[in-house]
């Protein structure tokens, strides 16, 4: 029994000491310190708006070089693909049938020139003959009318020995402008003039500086381009051309990803396609460097409007939900708020312009927006709104730009 109380007793002790260790409270976890964002706030500047455009480069002439005698080619006098100089020689055709031609023409010449020579003076001997009536006057017509048609044969004989120097001179083929040639279409031997009487195509010639580039644009757009135009002259005289208004555009081509280049309108079509509701616009750009070639397509931009103060940020500060743009900016009490806003367009240093939703002296999260959520404090360091400054792009001026 005694032994049976001391079990029991032990039993009790060890419930109650695990009853004791049970209800002793877990210490406290230790709360999460705040997330660290980067800040900065919006820059501010003037920023002007671009419409946007797909337009086609064309050379400003363009000429078909062909054959306009019939012969056999005796030589080539340009690489394919050269640059040519008006007045170079680039096909020779055998010049020896025309050069034959020419001895035959004049030689016809000089024997109607003795012809009438001859017939001159039958003219003057029946004139001295019929008053003393040893020749009948029908004599004496009949010398004038071989007189007569002396002088016209040898009229039309000289015509001939000019049309066989022209074809002297036509076997000659020059470059009629400047300009890079394409490839020649005939090799020396073929026979010349064979295809279309005599009109054969023997190579093209595309001058190369100045280019055109064409590209459509609304009527209202055309309409604003030259309204601005005008504004800016300050009342100046009425402009007689489109290009006396001095509307400057951008381009690039399909490989550069900016606008680097820069041209004047010089032509605004008379009439409005019905069918798409465009009008036709080219403009006039410098090709010094030979950059640009007949056909390549560009990304146009023309101004639109006046420069005004636009508040921008980085694109990375910029997020979406559900559709709507939004940038987290950071109070005065480091707590995150949301700004839903309204965007431009991107510009070519890598910021974009906000239109409506943030202010300029509002801090504006650039790093860990990840991190953030609205209502939750952070812990905040200052930054820059561009990463890594950079010059690109900024020598044009700032774009927000419309596709068309």
């Amino acid at each position: 029994m005694r032994t049976s109380k001391m079990i029991g007793l032990t039993i009790m002790l060890s419930c109650g000491l695990l009853a004791i260790v049970g209800c002793k409270k877990e210490p406290a976890a230790a709360a999460a310190p705040p997330p660290t964002v980067t800040i900065s706030k919006p820059i501010t500047r003037e920023v002007l708006d671009f419409d946007e455009y797909t337009g086609k480069l064309a050379a400003v002439e363009e000429v078909d070089v062909r054959a306009r005698v019939k012969g056999y080619l005796d030589s080539i006098g340009f690489k394919d693909g050269d640059e040519v100089k008006k007045g170079q020689l680039l096909f020779q055709i055998d010049p020896k049938p025309f050069e034959a031609s020419v001895k035959a023409a004049e030689g016809q010449v000089n024997k109607l020139k003795a012809t009438k020579i001859k017939d001159l003076a039958d003219v003057k001997r029946y004139e001295d003959l019929v008053p003393k009536g040893a020749a009948s006057k029908q004599d004496l017509d009949k010398a004038i009318g071989e007189l007569g048609e002396a002088e016209a044969g040898i009229s039309g004989a000289e015509a001939e020995v000019e049309r066989a120097r022209l074809d002297v001179e036509y076997a000659k083929i020059t470059a009629p402008i400047d300009g890079l040639i394409s490839k020649a279409n005939l090799t020396v031997g073929n026979l010349i003039g064979s295809a279309s009487g005599g009109e054969q195509l023997m190579t093209t010639i595309v001058r190369m500086d100045p280019m055109y580039v064409y590209f459509d644009v609304d009527q209202r757009a055309a309409q604003e381009y030259r309204k601005e135009a005008i504004k800016r002259r300050a009342g100046g005289p009425e402009p007689k051309s489109v290009r006396e208004l001095n509307i400057k555009f951008q381009f690039g081509l399909a490989s550069e990803p900016d606008f680097p280049h820069e041209g004047v309108i010089d032509f605004i079509d008379n009439k409005v396609d019905p069918g798409t509701g465009t009008i036709t616009i080219r403009g006039e750009v410098k090709n010094q460097a030979r950059l640009f070639r007949p056909g390549f397509f560009a990304r146009v931009r023309v101004a639109a409007g006046e420069k005004y103060s636009a508040v921008l940020v980085a694109e990375r500060a910029i997020g979406t939900q559900q559709g709507q743009k939004y940038v987290l900016v950071v109070d005065e009490k480091e707590a995150v708020a949301f700004r839903p806003v309204t965007l431009g367009a991107p510009q070519p240093d890598g910021l974009r312009v906000v239109k409506s939703g943030l202010k300029a002296d509002e801090r504006v999260i650039v790093n860990g927006m990840q991190r953030a959520r609205p209502g939750t404090v952070v812990k905040v360091k200052d930054g820059e709104m561009l990463s890594q400054p950079t010059t690109r792009g900024v020598a044009m001026l700032p774009a927000s730009s419309t596709v068309r």
